[in-house]
């Protein structure tokens, strides 16, 4: 059984078999959505999708597979393996993830303890998002990042739901084993969110490559300076940038010879620009490539620029 097929394991037989005779591909299935008494909920194909009990789609309201209350805490027993206390830590994160690397997305009511997130009470919403590999889809991709036999500063800029971490993640594959127009880098990867690696129980679940070091559910602000001090990569890779407090883990990056790539949600230069840490660092030319991405399909590669808004490609 292939890692998106064993992703099934974790609903009741309702739902499971909803989702199985509704034929989707599930290599092509991106999210699958559960509140307590609404409808299930999938993103298949980039579109919402609403099914009836039968799997079919496009079916009338009345007609919607509701979740229960036992349908959802049933998922939850079988994502914690009867034993959600074990999980009490990813849980202050608000996700667990779970073997082959997919992330179930947990909300209910917060407990605070002295202004930090003690656990979640009452779970009521379940979003379980499928990690998907696409070995090769870096592959028109890494020669315009590539000058001089040294990988470049590179950002990738997507909208949401554009497979910049998808593309991310096989750039970093491709990167770490090296092939025929650059040498094997040392990697660093924060993957603050586990979205990246997709790590169960510290080891991802997605092939980031044989030179590769990953910091899990790590801030991107502290996992940075943690991976240059300790670990000497080549490369430093982070998903979603942007926060004022990357930014001096971001200047430590540039400054100590390593080469930084990460993604930043925006649909397109002009767009990112309005973001002030960003601002900055694309004013001072820090970032030696563009990689835009866009709707028109996921993965989709829009244009690729160079550090002084040469288009290179597109």
């Amino acid at each position: 059984m292939d890692r998106c097929a064993s992703v099934l394991k974790i609903f009741p037989n309702r739902i499971r078999e909803t989702l199985q005779k509704s034929g989707m591909d599930l290599e092509q299935l991106q999210e699958i959505r559960m509140r307590v008494g609404q409808p299930l909920i999938c993103i298949y194909r980039g579109k919402e999708q609403m099914l009836s009990a039968q799997g079919d789609t496009g079916c009338k309201e009345a007609e919607y597979y509701q979740v229960s209350r036992a349908d959802l805490m049933e998922t939850v027993s079988y994502v914690s393996r009867y034993s959600l206390y074990a999980f009490d830590e990813e849980l202050k994160h608000g996700f667990i993830t779970i073997p082959g690397g997919h992330r179930v997305g947990i909300a209910g009511k917060i407990v605070m303890e002295e202004q930090k997130i003690r656990c979640v009470k009452y779970i009521s919403f379940l979003n379980v998002r499928l990690s998907h590999e696409k070995k090769g889809c870096a592959d028109r991709v890494l020669p315009y990042l590539i000058q001089e036999g040294s990988f470049c500063h590179t950002l990738i800029i997507s909208p949401p739901k554009c497979g910049k971490t998808t593309l991310l993640r096989d750039i970093i594959r491709q990167i770490s084993n090296g092939n025929e127009i650059l040498p094997g880098q040392n990697v660093g990867v924060v993957d603050e969110r586990s979205e990246i690696g997709g790590a169960y129980q510290g080891v991802p679940q997605n092939d980031l490559g044989m030179r590769t070091d990953v910091l899990d559910c790590c801030p991107k602000s502290l996992g940075m300076m943690m991976l240059i001090r300790s670990m000497a990569p080549d490369v430093v890779a982070v998903d979603e940038i942007g926060d004022y407090r990357d930014s001096q883990a971001i200047e430590a990056v540039f400054h100590c010879g390593c080469k930084l790539l990460a993604t930043v949600h925006g649909s397109s230069v002009e767009d990112i620009m309005q973001k002030p840490l960003l601002q900055r660092l694309m004013q001072y030319h820090c970032f030696e490539r563009y990689v835009i991405l866009d709707h028109e399909q996921v993965g989709h590669i829009r244009n690729i620029y160079d550090g002084r808004g040469t288009r290179l490609y597109g």
